[in-house]
């Protein structure tokens, strides 16, 4: 298996001259492929606005040199190439050098592509939610397996301990987001990501500072579906609509529906609920997984038919699936305060997984009243895409806190959610709904609304200002 077979495998003095400057090292993804072309022998340097541990001592221990913050000056004279992360854009100061000098600069996926990927088993999980579970589930059925897979997670799946790996295995599991790659390249990751076997959880519409329509999400999916070669593979959620329209005209390989209806290839029976733990059977195989709710089920399914493809048992996946220990900020209970009260976290920020969430608690806290508390952050939510939808999600909770949209002022008065209106529709639904201005105002609500042995559930893609901590100890 050649590190690299673009122009031939490189010889050690080869990669020993090539220098490779990462703007923006210190995120997740970015210091794992870093780390994993220092490792191969390239010379690997690196500028972060914040330099921070654990990354900058992860990085700084392989030799690779940091500087903090971002100045032209930074650049070395003689990098071969910048990579570019995905939060960089016009305006900084190293990207306008970049560009002024004309430097070969690239993405991070076009990098993890020519440098990792090429002749790999890439399994690439895909879809609106469920891809960080997946990703994390697949990952960990393949390590059990004593496959060693490479990975690359938009999480921190417990069972690993951090969220990329890249030591030059044969399997390759990637989160496939459909977030655009850089501010020069506005297709999709996944395009970049060589997909040998491609997993397609669910089609949505989200992404609005990205994506116009639901249309142009279908079709950015349908690029990615279109890669798998006629010897790969293609797993799909077959009750969802919106998949079977990518498939339909831009599937080249095989496909597997996976799902409850009868059409499925794959189905999904038997679920049963026991606290904790999820019990299902898939095509005859009984499993489990200490995770509730059927949208878990649904990711357990997908990983496990992945997992069968690469040729792991089912009584390998049954134990891999037993000892799965989630992901960090998928329905974590953060606490539980001497009066019973139980804090949740979830990354929940789209009106379907704040849905599935909440519906999953309830199975996991049967008969206790459960609180939301909800941060409109991301891009989507902060306007009103779904003003509707959103308070449709949330009033399966017992109440609900909502806090001002995150930097309002980036979004136009007209285009920007109208939390004042997702509390009258919240009360219309007979749910007792307060607006508060952020994390410290919700806490002084809730302290004063929250029973002994009630649940919280704080819904953020972000910190929301420390928010659980200041409320396993406010309650």
């Amino acid at each position: 298996m050649s590190d690299h077979t673009a122009a031939g495998s490189p010889t050690d003095a080869d990669r020993a001259k090539t220098h490779f400057y990462f703007m923006g090292i210190c995120g997740t993804a970015m210091g794992a492929v870093a780390s994993a072309l220092k490792v191969k022998g390239f010379r690997v340097s690196g500028s972060d606005a914040k330099v921070y541990p654990p990354m900058s001592t992860f990085l700084r221990e392989q030799g690779i040199v940091l500087t903090e913050g971002y100045n032209a000056a930074n650049i070395p004279a003689d990098a071969d190439y910048i990579v570019v992360g995905n939060a960089l854009g016009r305006g900084n100061p190293e990207v306008e050098e970049v560009l002024t000098r004309r430097l070969r600069y690239r993405s991070l996926p076009e990098t993890l592509k020519e440098f990792h990927l090429q002749g790999r088993h890439n399994y690439v999980v895909c879809g609106t939610h469920g891809k960080t579970t997946t990703t994390s589930m697949l990952a960990w059925m393949l390590e059990c397996a004593g496959l060693a897979p490479d990975f690359m997670i938009g999480g921190l799946p417990e069972n690993f301990g951090r969220g990329g790996r890249l030591q030059g295995s044969d399997y390759v599991v990637l989160e496939g987001d459909e977030y655009d790659t850089a501010f020069f390249d506005k297709r999709s990751k996944f395009v970049h990501y060589l997909p040998e076997v491609a997993l397609v959880n669910n089609i949505e519409f989200d992404h609005a500072d990205i994506f116009d329509n639901l249309e142009a999400i279908i079709k950015s999916f349908s690029h990615m579906v279109r890669l798998v070669p006629s010897n790969g593979l293609i797993i799909v959620n077959g009750d969802d609509k919106n998949i079977e329209k990518v498939i339909a005209s831009e599937a080249h390989a095989p496909v597997k529906k996976v799902g409850f209806g009868e059409h499925c290839d794959v189905r999904i029976t038997g679920v049963a609920y026991h606290g904790e733990v999820t019990s299902f059977v898939l095509d005859g195989e009984a499993f489990s997984v200490k995770m509730p709710g059927e949208f878990n089920i649904r990711n357990a399914a997908m990983a496990a038919t992945a997992a069968l493809h690469a040729g792991i048992t089912a009584e390998q996946i049954r134990r891999a699936l037993e000892s799965f220990a989630g992901v960090r900020r998928r329905q974590q209970v953060r606490g539980t305060t001497g009066r019973g009260v139980t804090v949740v976290d979830d990354f929940g920020h789209h009106p379907t997984a704040i849905r599935q969430a909440i519906e999953a608690l309830r199975h996991r806290f049967p008969g206790r009243r459960l609180w939301a508390a909800f941060e409109p952050r991301s891009n989507t939510t902060r306007r009103k895409v779904f003003q509707h939808e959103l308070p449709a999600a949330l009033a399966l909770a017992d109440g609900v806190c909502v806090s001002a949209v995150e930097n309002a002022a980036k979004v136009p008065e007209d285009d920007r959610l109208d939390p004042a209106a997702v509390m009258e529709e919240l009360r219309s639904l007979g749910r007792p709904a307060f607006y508060e201005s952020g994390a410290d105002a919700i806490v002084e609500r809730l302290k004063q609304e929250v029973g002994d042995g009630d649940v919280v559930v704080v819904f953020s893609n972000g910190g929301f200002d420390n928010i659980h901590d200041k409320l396993l100890a406010a309650l």
